[in-house]
């Protein structure tokens, strides 16, 4: 039997964001007798190195301070790669694309490939280290990584734009577990039973971590106004810092006079049966390049309307709606379309979203699309590439 590809993952944290948790979906899914895989974690371990950890995937955290870089930590990250020696290296996100990919060449010059999830870097909306780190980057770009991983067409082009070495890339959109996250109408009835509401009770989910670029503000402005054309609907959020301690947040729901209406869970981990128990799910951000709740929802059979921001229009196609960010009216009114289709035409759009996943976003697909890609890079050296790669 050959001998497995050992691939080395390095990622900037473990948290439970976009990128962590398409990590967390590909390894274990991955042909285990192929491939023989570890995680660096730069910082501390998030809650995602448990869900690897429970997968016998190892997990190390170098504890690093979050920021630029320096070369002490390149340094310890160069001889836990020694330790390991991978064939390749893949990195998550543009810190360990700096410092895996550094910390790779000096490693026996083993392959990169770097890994993009951001398709929005604004000056005053991004961190300066950031856009500073990303300057950089797209200079390295042009001699470190032997193929840059996108999971949108979006943020290909916006890297493209910014100096990348476009040859480079390759897509590979984000895939769901179309077994996890399914139709539950059992779901339906046991999430409204919990939050003390009619089984009739029309329900909408916005599910993202307190962040400015998830635009928390947006959606309850939107709700407002679908408030006065449907009294009695009710709001399911959940993400970190959604919890009524968050007082940016209860401030903006209290200026709709409809406190009752929102449901605030904080962060969860019964996310399928959440989402399968909504009757629209909404991405309400200013930037996304692959917003991963969209994907999940439609794999649920539920209708999503979604900001028109990175890869989302392609995402949901006909099976949902997408108007632009910023616009709490379009947002509300999209919404409400929905809402007034009858129960068998919303069902039917449910089911034509997720066979869009099936087709499109499975995580078969995507594991299968990872594995051709590492098989082929983990046979060339960091300085050459093959013209099947």
């Amino acid at each position: 039997m050959a001998e497995p590809i050992r691939v080395a993952h390095i990622i900037t944290d473990l948290d439970t964001g976009g990128a962590e948790l398409a990590l967390a979906r590909l390894l274990p899914a991955m042909e285990q007798e192929q491939f023989q895989q570890i995680v660096i974690s730069l910082t501390a371990p998030g809650p995602v190195a448990e869900q690897l950890t429970g997968c016998n995937i190892p997990v190390y955290s170098l504890k690093m301070r979050v920021g630029f870089p320096n070369p002490f930590s390149v340094l310890q990250l160069r001889r836990t790669l020694q330790a390991f020696q991978p064939h390749l290296v893949q990195t998550w996100m543009y810190h360990a694309d700096l410092a895996g990919g550094l910390a790779a060449r000096m490693a026996n010059r083993t392959p990169v490939l770097w890994g993009i999830r951001n398709s929005v870097l604004v000056p005053g909306a991004s961190k300066r280290r950031t856009i500073w780190i990303v300057r950089l980057l797209a200079r390295l770009s042009h001699w470190l990584p032997v193929r840059i991983v996108s999971c949108s067409e979006a943020a290909r082009l916006v890297h493209i734009h910014l100096g990348y070495q476009a040859d480079k890339f390759v897509v590979i959109p984000n895939g769901f577990d179309l077994d996890k996250f399914r139709p539950d109408p059992s779901a339906r009835l046991e999430v409204r039973q919990e939050l003390n509401l009619s089984p009739k009770t029309e329900l909408v989910g916005f599910f993202a971590r307190f962040d400015p670029q998830k635009d928390h503000h947006n959606f309850i402005r939107a709700a407002r106004l679908l408030l006065e054309k449907r009294p009695g609907i009710h709001f399911l959020l959940c993400g970190t810092g959604v919890t009524e301690q968050n007082p940016s947040l209860t401030a903006w729901i209290e200026e709709t006079d409809q406190r009752h209406c929102f449901h605030l869970l904080g962060r969860r981990e019964d996310m399928p049966r959440l989402t399968a128990a909504l009757d629209i799910a909404v991405s309400a951000s200013s930037g996304e390049a692959f917003p991963n709740v969209i994907g999940e929802a439609m794999a649920c059979g539920v209708p999503c309307v979604g900001t028109a921001v990175g890869d989302s229009v392609t995402i949901i196609g006909n099976t949902g709606q997408t108007v632009p960010p910023h616009n709490p009216r379009a947002l509300a009114r999209a919404q409400q379309e929905i809402l007034e289709l009858s129960k068998g035409e919303r069902h039917s759009l449910g089911m034509a979203a997720r066979q869009r996943v099936e087709e499109n976003y499975s995580l078969a697909v995507m594991v299968s699309r990872y594995q051709q890609l590492y098989r082929a890079a983990a046979g060339f050296s960091a300085s050459g590439l093959d013209s099947d790669l």
